[in-house]
């Protein structure tokens, strides 16, 4: 398998935003995570292969198109959005981990100033930011403000942050590339940062008209992440060996990956403090991961017990962990980077 940055691996399924509509933008946006190396590649092109609804008519075009972007056959145009830059700090267990005293200001400013010094772009050109977060108030404009001018970008810089749940950093990266698709702006950084240690999910909604929750679409706004995993699983029937066993895949590769180095370039290692169990405060260096277990197999995922409902199949083993973390793409019309002696890795 090949050894690739970060910013590569994003590249090999990196889809010109011209040439797409929203709702396969939004797809290949979704695929492009998993392109990592020539097996997925090749996983990749099968899929797209396959695009296609039954007794409808296939748009060959379409199809035609998804393979030749995987395979890299199509020109480059100036008015593409490229990626400059790929970083993220290492992902932390919430709580008990690296980062559960780390705020995510700092986690922030860790990634945009290394953001800074891996491209050398002038901080004055940066056209937009744009943070995706969910659990701080109001998705943390104030707070990832401040951190912008932590890490040396002026306020002529606008920033802004956006909250749609899971897909969050995701939104944010799309907001900036449209608005460079626009004309608005050349450059700009799309960033997800989020501290589950120090802000907690659930709880009080709000100030809101309590008869809106006669209303069930309404009240299911309101269910937990754990119970809408119960749901899903059974309302298309993934089973609990199922799960386990792609848990334990997924675990597999992790531990691979991390012994391989092929997470190095991607991650920013961070300088924080932690309060130890006697109440005493240190500084450490974060390098790595938290939360990959070696040796997970779906055997042993197996023997525990369902963490939100009674005869369930979701458990803390087969859930994906809660995290601290942040991360930024640095992206820009192809044009001006080229002009800015920037170096287009997509």
């Amino acid at each position: 398998r090949e050894t690739s940055t970060a910013a590569q691996r994003l590249g090999r399924a990196f889809v010109r935003f011209s040439a797409l509509p929203t709702k396969k933008r939004l797809f290949y946006s979704t695929c492009q995570q998993i392109v990592c190396t020539t097996e997925g590649m090749e996983r990749m092109q099968t899929i797209f292969g396959h695009i296609s609804v039954p007794n409808r008519v296939q748009n060959t075009s379409f199809s035609n198109l998804a393979q030749n972007q995987v395979k890299g056959q199509l020109p480059d145009s100036e008015d593409d959005v490229v990626i400059i830059s790929a970083l993220r700090t290492p992902i932390g267990k919430a709580s008990r981990g690296s980062f559960k005293d780390t705020t995510p200001d700092d986690l922030f400013v860790s990634v945009l100033k290394a953001t800074l010094e891996k491209t050398n772009v002038n901080p004055t050109d940066i056209g937009d930011i744009c943070v995706g977060n969910v659990l701080q108030p109001g998705a943390g404009p104030a707070v990832f403000r401040v951190a912008q001018f932590v890490a040396g970008i002026p306020e002529t810089v606008p920033l802004s942050a956006c909250n749609r749940q899971c897909s969050s950093g995701l939104q944010a990266v799309m907001n900036v590339a449209n608005s460079i698709k626009a004309g608005v702006c050349d450059m700009g950084i799309g960033a997800g940062v989020e501290s589950m240690s120090k802000r907690k999910q659930g709880g009080d909604p709000g100030d809101m008209n309590p008869d809106s929750f006669m209303h069930e679409k309404a009240r299911d706004c309101l269910i937990p992440m754990g119970i809408t995993s119960e749901n899903v699983a059974e309302r298309f029937g993934v089973t609990r060996e199922t799960q386990d066993k792609f848990a334990a895949f997924s675990q597999q590769r992790a531990v691979a990956a991390t012994e391989k180095g092929w997470f190095n370039d991607e991650i920013v290692p961070v300088k924080t403090k932690i309060v130890d169990k006697d109440g005493q405060e240190r500084e450490i260096t974060v390098t790595k991961d938290d939360g990959i277990r070696p040796g997970t197999t779906g055997e042993k995922l197996a023997k525990l017990p369902p963490a939100f409902k009674k005869g369930g199949t979701t458990t803390a083993g087969n859930s994906s962990q809660v995290s601290d973390g942040a991360a930024a793409v640095l992206v820009a019309r192809r044009s001006k980077a080229v002009n800015w002696g920037c170096r287009c890795t997509v």
